[in-house]
Protein backbone atom coordinates (compact mmCIF):
# COMPACT_ATOMS: atom_id res chain seq x y z
CA UNK A 1 0.00 0.00 0.00
CA UNK A 2 1.26 3.50 -0.74
CA UNK A 3 1.67 6.56 1.48
CA UNK A 4 0.03 9.58 0.50
CA UNK A 5 0.85 12.92 2.36
CA UNK A 6 -1.64 15.67 1.65
CA UNK A 7 -0.42 19.21 2.81
CA UNK A 8 -3.21 21.77 3.65
CA UNK A 9 -3.23 25.49 5.29
CA UNK A 10 -0.65 27.27 4.09
CA UNK A 11 1.13 31.37 4.71
CA UNK A 12 -1.69 32.73 2.22
CA UNK A 13 -4.96 34.67 2.10
CA UNK A 14 -6.02 31.72 0.32
CA UNK A 15 -5.49 29.65 4.05
CA UNK A 16 -9.45 28.66 4.86
CA UNK A 17 -10.31 28.01 1.54
CA UNK A 18 -7.37 25.45 1.61
CA UNK A 19 -8.63 23.63 4.78
CA UNK A 20 -11.99 22.76 3.07
CA UNK A 21 -10.52 21.65 -0.03
CA UNK A 22 -8.07 19.64 2.03
CA UNK A 23 -11.03 18.07 3.85
CA UNK A 24 -12.57 16.81 0.70
CA UNK A 25 -9.62 15.55 -1.15
CA UNK A 26 -8.92 13.77 2.22
CA UNK A 27 -12.27 12.02 2.63
CA UNK A 28 -12.35 10.58 -1.19
CA UNK A 29 -8.51 8.92 -1.13
CA UNK A 30 -9.42 5.06 -1.55
CA UNK A 31 -8.06 4.09 2.07
CA UNK A 32 -7.66 0.30 0.65
CA UNK A 33 -4.94 1.67 -1.99
CA UNK A 34 -3.52 4.38 0.11
CA UNK A 35 -2.05 5.32 3.54
CA UNK A 36 -2.93 9.15 4.32
CA UNK A 37 -1.26 11.25 6.46
CA UNK A 38 -2.06 15.05 7.35
CA UNK A 39 0.41 17.82 7.21
CA UNK A 40 -1.13 21.30 7.61
CA UNK A 41 0.92 24.32 7.44
CA UNK A 42 0.06 27.20 9.56
CA UNK A 43 -0.69 31.10 8.75
CA UNK A 44 2.59 31.91 10.70
CA UNK A 45 3.91 29.03 9.23
CA UNK A 46 4.00 26.06 11.33
CA UNK A 47 4.59 22.35 10.12
CA UNK A 48 2.63 20.33 12.55
CA UNK A 49 1.51 16.37 11.65
CA UNK A 50 -2.12 15.97 12.20
CA UNK A 51 -3.87 12.80 13.22
CA UNK A 52 -7.09 14.24 14.25
CA UNK A 53 -10.62 14.33 12.65
CA UNK A 54 -10.65 15.51 8.97
CA UNK A 55 -13.82 17.59 10.04
CA UNK A 56 -11.43 19.59 12.41
CA UNK A 57 -9.54 20.70 9.35
CA UNK A 58 -12.60 21.59 7.40
CA UNK A 59 -13.55 24.17 10.46
CA UNK A 60 -10.02 25.32 11.15
CA UNK A 61 -10.15 23.47 14.90
CA UNK A 62 -7.51 21.32 13.64
CA UNK A 63 -4.67 24.11 15.14
CA UNK A 64 -6.27 23.44 18.68
CA UNK A 65 -6.77 19.97 18.41
CA UNK A 66 -3.62 19.21 20.62
CA UNK A 67 -3.13 16.30 21.30
CA UNK A 68 -3.08 15.51 17.42
CA UNK A 69 -0.43 17.36 16.53
CA UNK A 70 3.07 16.67 16.26
CA UNK A 71 5.89 19.25 15.19
CA UNK A 72 6.83 17.70 11.64
CA UNK A 73 8.78 18.73 8.32
CA UNK A 74 9.03 17.13 5.58
CA UNK A 75 13.04 16.75 4.34
CA UNK A 76 15.15 17.75 1.46
CA UNK A 77 17.30 14.78 2.20
CA UNK A 78 16.52 12.79 -0.72
CA UNK A 79 16.94 9.52 1.52
CA UNK A 80 14.51 10.46 3.78
CA UNK A 81 12.04 10.86 1.20
CA UNK A 82 9.35 12.08 3.15
CA UNK A 83 8.64 13.17 6.73
CA UNK A 84 10.84 13.88 9.85
CA UNK A 85 8.32 13.77 12.90
CA UNK A 86 9.85 15.76 15.86
CA UNK A 87 9.11 13.60 18.96
CA UNK A 88 10.01 14.54 22.05
CA UNK A 89 11.78 11.42 22.59
CA UNK A 90 13.61 12.14 19.11
CA UNK A 91 13.27 12.37 15.19
CA UNK A 92 11.64 9.93 13.33
CA UNK A 93 11.59 9.79 9.72
CA UNK A 94 8.54 8.82 7.73
CA UNK A 95 8.41 7.70 4.20
CA UNK A 96 6.01 8.97 1.77
CA UNK A 97 5.61 7.70 -1.73
CA UNK A 98 3.75 11.11 -3.07
CA UNK A 99 2.55 14.51 -1.61
CA UNK A 100 -1.37 15.98 -2.82
CA UNK A 101 -0.31 19.94 -2.17
CA UNK A 102 -3.51 21.51 -1.74
CA UNK A 103 -2.43 24.63 -1.28
CA UNK A 104 -4.11 27.46 -3.08
CA UNK A 105 -2.16 30.86 -3.53
CA UNK A 106 0.93 31.93 -2.61
CA UNK A 107 3.37 30.09 -0.86
CA UNK A 108 1.51 26.87 -2.28
CA UNK A 109 0.79 27.19 -6.14
CA UNK A 110 3.24 29.47 -6.84
CA UNK A 111 6.23 26.98 -7.52
CA UNK A 112 7.40 27.30 -3.95
CA UNK A 113 6.60 24.26 -2.33
CA UNK A 114 6.78 22.70 -6.24
CA UNK A 115 10.36 23.42 -5.61
CA UNK A 116 11.16 21.85 -2.47
CA UNK A 117 9.53 19.19 -2.96
CA UNK A 118 11.33 18.71 -6.48
CA UNK A 119 14.26 19.10 -4.44
CA UNK A 120 13.45 16.47 -2.42
CA UNK A 121 12.84 13.98 -4.74
CA UNK A 122 8.77 13.82 -3.98
CA UNK A 123 6.19 12.82 -6.71
CA UNK A 124 3.47 15.67 -6.25
CA UNK A 125 0.26 16.07 -7.21
CA UNK A 126 0.20 18.80 -10.09
CA UNK A 127 2.32 20.74 -12.15
CA UNK A 128 5.93 21.57 -11.52
CA UNK A 129 8.07 24.68 -10.45
CA UNK A 130 8.03 26.45 -13.55
CA UNK A 131 4.77 25.92 -14.76
CA UNK A 132 3.13 26.72 -11.10
CA UNK A 133 5.07 29.86 -10.68
CA UNK A 134 4.49 30.91 -14.60
CA UNK A 135 0.87 30.17 -14.14
CA UNK A 136 0.48 31.85 -11.08
CA UNK A 137 2.09 35.44 -12.35
CA UNK A 138 -0.73 36.78 -14.42
CA UNK A 139 1.41 39.26 -16.42
CA UNK A 140 3.72 36.44 -17.16
CA UNK A 141 0.31 34.14 -18.40
CA UNK A 142 -0.70 36.72 -20.47
CA UNK A 143 2.55 37.02 -22.08
CA UNK A 144 2.48 33.63 -23.14
CA UNK A 145 -0.72 33.69 -24.06
CA UNK A 146 -0.33 36.71 -26.38
CA UNK A 147 2.73 34.62 -27.86
CA UNK A 148 0.74 31.22 -28.45
CA UNK A 149 -2.13 33.73 -30.24
CA UNK A 150 -5.26 32.96 -27.88
CA UNK A 151 -7.18 35.59 -27.77
CA UNK A 152 -7.33 37.73 -24.38
CA UNK A 153 -8.89 41.03 -23.20
CA UNK A 154 -6.17 43.94 -23.70
CA UNK A 155 -4.01 43.96 -20.64
CA UNK A 156 -0.77 46.22 -18.93
CA UNK A 157 1.40 45.13 -16.30
CA UNK A 158 2.68 47.81 -13.56
CA UNK A 159 5.12 47.26 -11.46
CA UNK A 160 5.13 48.89 -8.01
CA UNK A 161 8.34 51.07 -8.47
CA UNK A 162 6.83 52.42 -11.82
CA UNK A 163 3.62 53.54 -10.28
CA UNK A 164 5.28 55.24 -7.27
CA UNK A 165 7.56 57.06 -9.89
CA UNK A 166 4.60 58.26 -12.28
CA UNK A 167 0.60 57.34 -10.93
CA UNK A 168 -0.95 60.12 -12.92
CA UNK A 169 1.00 58.98 -15.94
CA UNK A 170 -0.23 55.31 -15.82
CA UNK A 171 -3.58 56.15 -14.30
CA UNK A 172 -4.43 58.32 -17.69
CA UNK A 173 -2.26 55.53 -19.85
CA UNK A 174 -4.31 52.97 -18.45
CA UNK A 175 -7.83 54.67 -18.91
CA UNK A 176 -6.97 55.59 -22.25
CA UNK A 177 -6.16 51.95 -23.52
CA UNK A 178 -8.24 50.04 -21.47
CA UNK A 179 -11.23 52.26 -20.97
CA UNK A 180 -13.78 51.94 -18.28
CA UNK A 181 -14.84 49.55 -16.08
CA UNK A 182 -11.05 48.31 -15.89
CA UNK A 183 -10.20 45.39 -13.54
CA UNK A 184 -7.21 45.91 -11.60
CA UNK A 185 -5.06 42.58 -9.95
CA UNK A 186 -2.38 41.75 -7.71
CA UNK A 187 0.04 39.89 -10.71
CA UNK A 188 0.42 37.32 -7.83
CA UNK A 189 -2.34 36.11 -5.88
CA UNK A 190 -5.44 33.94 -6.39
CA UNK A 191 -9.26 33.67 -6.06
CA UNK A 192 -9.44 37.20 -6.84
CA UNK A 193 -7.76 38.31 -3.39
CA UNK A 194 -6.59 41.85 -3.89
CA UNK A 195 -8.89 42.45 -6.87
CA UNK A 196 -11.33 45.56 -7.88
CA UNK A 197 -12.98 46.43 -10.57
CA UNK A 198 -12.90 49.71 -11.62
CA UNK A 199 -15.66 51.98 -12.75
CA UNK A 200 -13.73 55.53 -13.20
CA UNK A 201 -11.33 57.73 -12.91
CA UNK A 202 -11.42 58.34 -8.68
CA UNK A 203 -11.19 54.96 -7.86
CA UNK A 204 -8.04 54.40 -9.51
CA UNK A 205 -5.54 54.88 -7.07
CA UNK A 206 -7.45 53.03 -4.06
CA UNK A 207 -7.61 50.20 -6.35
CA UNK A 208 -3.91 50.08 -6.97
CA UNK A 209 -2.98 50.24 -3.38
CA UNK A 210 -5.22 47.31 -3.03
CA UNK A 211 -3.39 45.20 -5.34
CA UNK A 212 0.03 46.28 -4.27
CA UNK A 213 -0.75 45.26 -0.71
CA UNK A 214 -0.73 41.78 -2.38
CA UNK A 215 2.34 41.92 -4.56
CA UNK A 216 4.72 44.20 -6.30
CA UNK A 217 3.15 43.71 -9.48
CA UNK A 218 -0.21 44.26 -10.66
CA UNK A 219 -1.98 43.42 -13.92
CA UNK A 220 -4.86 45.96 -15.65
CA UNK A 221 -7.37 44.15 -17.63
CA UNK A 222 -10.23 45.79 -19.65
CA UNK A 223 -13.56 44.84 -17.84
CA UNK A 224 -15.64 42.23 -20.55
CA UNK A 225 -19.08 42.54 -21.23
CA UNK A 226 -19.97 38.86 -21.62
CA UNK A 227 -20.00 35.15 -19.44
CA UNK A 228 -17.60 33.71 -17.49
CA UNK A 229 -16.84 30.35 -18.56
CA UNK A 230 -14.61 28.04 -17.05
CA UNK A 231 -12.63 24.26 -18.10
CA UNK A 232 -11.11 21.51 -16.16
CA UNK A 233 -7.82 20.45 -17.50
CA UNK A 234 -6.55 16.76 -15.98
CA UNK A 235 -3.52 14.80 -17.58
CA UNK A 236 -0.09 15.37 -18.42
CA UNK A 237 1.07 15.20 -21.81
CA UNK A 238 -2.09 14.66 -23.52
CA UNK A 239 -4.19 16.83 -21.56
CA UNK A 240 -7.93 15.82 -21.22
CA UNK A 241 -10.77 18.87 -20.90
CA UNK A 242 -13.69 17.23 -20.98
CA UNK A 243 -16.21 19.88 -19.83
CA UNK A 244 -17.19 23.30 -19.67
CA UNK A 245 -19.70 25.10 -17.20
CA UNK A 246 -20.41 28.97 -16.64
CA UNK A 247 -20.72 31.17 -13.58
CA UNK A 248 -23.38 33.91 -12.97
CA UNK A 249 -21.66 36.06 -9.97
CA UNK A 250 -23.58 36.59 -7.31
CA UNK A 251 -21.71 39.90 -6.73
CA UNK A 252 -20.56 42.61 -9.51
CA UNK A 253 -17.73 39.90 -10.34
CA UNK A 254 -16.44 36.39 -9.31
CA UNK A 255 -15.06 37.67 -6.27
CA UNK A 256 -13.53 35.79 -3.01
CA UNK A 257 -17.17 35.59 -1.56
CA UNK A 258 -18.87 35.00 -4.87
CA UNK A 259 -16.82 32.62 -5.33
CA UNK A 260 -16.49 30.87 -1.35
CA UNK A 261 -18.65 32.03 0.83
CA UNK A 262 -22.01 33.28 -0.89
CA UNK A 263 -24.44 30.44 -2.24
CA UNK A 264 -26.30 32.46 -4.69
CA UNK A 265 -23.81 32.31 -7.42
CA UNK A 266 -25.14 30.46 -10.22
CA UNK A 267 -23.35 27.45 -12.06
CA UNK A 268 -24.33 25.75 -15.13
CA UNK A 269 -22.62 22.59 -16.01
CA UNK A 270 -22.50 21.98 -19.49
CA UNK A 271 -22.20 25.69 -19.87
CA UNK A 272 -25.20 26.87 -21.66
CA UNK A 273 -23.22 28.38 -25.05
CA UNK A 274 -23.41 26.71 -28.86
CA UNK A 275 -20.92 24.42 -29.36
CA UNK A 276 -18.62 26.27 -31.36
CA UNK A 277 -17.88 28.33 -27.99
CA UNK A 278 -17.64 24.88 -26.25
CA UNK A 279 -14.93 23.38 -28.29
CA UNK A 280 -13.10 27.09 -28.50
CA UNK A 281 -12.83 26.86 -24.30
CA UNK A 282 -12.12 23.23 -24.63
CA UNK A 283 -8.76 23.42 -27.31
CA UNK A 284 -7.42 26.65 -25.93
CA UNK A 285 -7.49 25.19 -22.08
CA UNK A 286 -5.42 22.62 -23.37
CA UNK A 287 -3.51 24.72 -25.41
CA UNK A 288 -2.72 27.08 -22.98
CA UNK A 289 -2.06 24.23 -20.41
CA UNK A 290 0.70 22.77 -22.70
CA UNK A 291 2.28 26.18 -23.77
CA UNK A 292 2.64 26.71 -19.78
CA UNK A 293 3.94 23.09 -19.17
CA UNK A 294 1.30 22.13 -17.16
CA UNK A 295 0.52 18.74 -16.02
CA UNK A 296 -2.19 16.84 -13.41
CA UNK A 297 -4.73 19.31 -13.41
CA UNK A 298 -5.85 23.01 -14.11
CA UNK A 299 -8.56 25.09 -14.17
CA UNK A 300 -8.55 27.62 -16.97
CA UNK A 301 -11.00 30.67 -17.12
CA UNK A 302 -12.37 32.37 -20.04
CA UNK A 303 -14.91 35.15 -21.01
CA UNK A 304 -17.44 35.14 -24.19
CA UNK A 305 -17.47 38.36 -25.00
CA UNK A 306 -21.37 39.52 -25.48
CA UNK A 307 -20.88 41.84 -28.85
CA UNK A 308 -19.55 39.41 -30.83
CA UNK A 309 -20.15 36.14 -29.16
CA UNK A 310 -15.73 35.73 -29.15
CA UNK A 311 -13.69 33.55 -26.45
CA UNK A 312 -11.32 35.44 -24.67
CA UNK A 313 -8.89 33.72 -22.02
CA UNK A 314 -8.84 34.89 -18.88
CA UNK A 315 -6.36 33.31 -16.03
CA UNK A 316 -5.39 30.01 -15.21
CA UNK A 317 -5.47 28.08 -11.94
CA UNK A 318 -3.11 24.94 -11.10
CA UNK A 319 -4.47 23.97 -7.90
CA UNK A 320 -8.27 25.15 -8.34
CA UNK A 321 -10.84 24.76 -5.45
CA UNK A 322 -11.84 21.23 -3.97
CA UNK A 323 -15.09 22.69 -1.83
CA UNK A 324 -18.24 21.67 -2.36
CA UNK A 325 -19.00 24.28 -4.27
CA UNK A 326 -16.03 23.89 -6.62
CA UNK A 327 -16.41 24.30 -10.13
CA UNK A 328 -13.10 21.65 -11.07
CA UNK A 329 -15.14 18.63 -9.81
CA UNK A 330 -17.82 19.76 -10.24
CA UNK A 331 -16.92 19.79 -14.51
CA UNK A 332 -15.59 16.48 -14.03
CA UNK A 333 -18.05 14.89 -11.77
CA UNK A 334 -20.50 16.16 -14.54
CA UNK A 335 -18.31 14.52 -17.28
CA UNK A 336 -18.87 11.28 -15.65
CA UNK A 337 -15.61 11.27 -13.67
CA UNK A 338 -16.47 10.59 -9.85
CA UNK A 339 -14.87 12.99 -7.35
CA UNK A 340 -12.85 10.07 -5.61
CA UNK A 341 -11.58 9.05 -9.08
CA UNK A 342 -10.70 12.35 -9.80
CA UNK A 343 -8.53 12.18 -6.77
CA UNK A 344 -7.24 8.58 -7.89
CA UNK A 345 -6.22 10.06 -11.36
CA UNK A 346 -4.66 12.70 -9.74
CA UNK A 347 -2.49 10.75 -7.81
CA UNK A 348 -1.70 8.16 -10.77
CA UNK A 349 -0.33 11.13 -13.41
CA UNK A 350 1.88 12.63 -10.49
CA UNK A 351 3.65 8.78 -9.77
CA UNK A 352 3.34 8.80 -13.80
CA UNK A 353 5.37 11.88 -13.86
CA UNK A 354 7.68 11.82 -10.70
CA UNK A 355 7.73 8.21 -10.23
Amino acid sequence: MKHVLVLFGGVSSEHEVSLRSAASVIRNIDRAKWTVSTLGVTKDGRWLLYTGATEKIEDGSWIDDGEHLTSAVLSPDRSVHGLTVLHESGAENIRVDVVFPVLHGKNGEDGTMQGFLQLAGIPFVGCDTLSSAMSMDKAVTNTIADHIGVPQAKWLGVLKTEYAADAEGIARRSAAYLGFPLFVKPANAGSSVGVTKVCGADAFDSAMQTAFAQDDKVVLEEGIDGIELECAVIGNDEPYAPMVGEITPCNDFYDYEAKYIAAESELHIPARVDEETFRTVQRDACRVFRALGCTGLSRVDFFRRSSDRKVLFNEINTIPGFTSISMYSKMLIAAGVPYGEIVERLLGLALEKWG
